[in-house]
């Protein structure tokens, strides 16, 4: 039997919904990444705290694009055994999730769909996934 993906996803958490016949499965995978940069200490007078702030940001963001990676590849373990892939999300996640299934010999041609979707509940998710696999 034919086993179709969902995946809803955006940089904090995936939802990932697994169609093979009448039965269906939902997973959550949460990213684990930080948010954003948050500068700590205060304000210092002398020249060199902008270029100490813009090297902890910059590292941050180094940390922060590992930990996607990291979320990325956790995804794509779970999408191992699927012949359909269809990628749902509001943000830029969707698009660099689809880069990472791309470097996988086994997966590059199984994304059928890449579609901007705002948030939505699992059941929207689930109805969603059957539409889109059903047509």
């Amino acid at each position: 039997m034919k086993k179709n993906t969902g995946i809803w996803i955006d940089h904090r958490e995936a939802i990932l919904v697994s169609v093979e016949g009448e039965n269906t499965g939902v997973q959550r995978v949460e990213s684990g990444a930080e948010s954003h940069f948050k500068p700590s200490g205060g304000w210092k007078s002398g020249g060199t705290s902008v270029a100490q702030t813009v090297v902890r940001e910059k590292s941050a963001e180094e940390s922060r694009m590992h930990q996607y990676h990291a979320f990325y590849r956790e995804i794509i373990t779970l999408l191992g055994d699927s012949d359909s892939i269809a990628v749902f999300g509001p943000g830029e996640a969707k698009g660099e999730l689809t880069k990472e299934i791309a470097g996988v010999h086994e997966l590059q041609h199984k994304v059928t769909a890449v579609e901007t979707c705002e948030r939505i509940t699992e059941n929207q998710l689930i109805a969603k996934v059957k539409a889109h696999f059903a047509a």
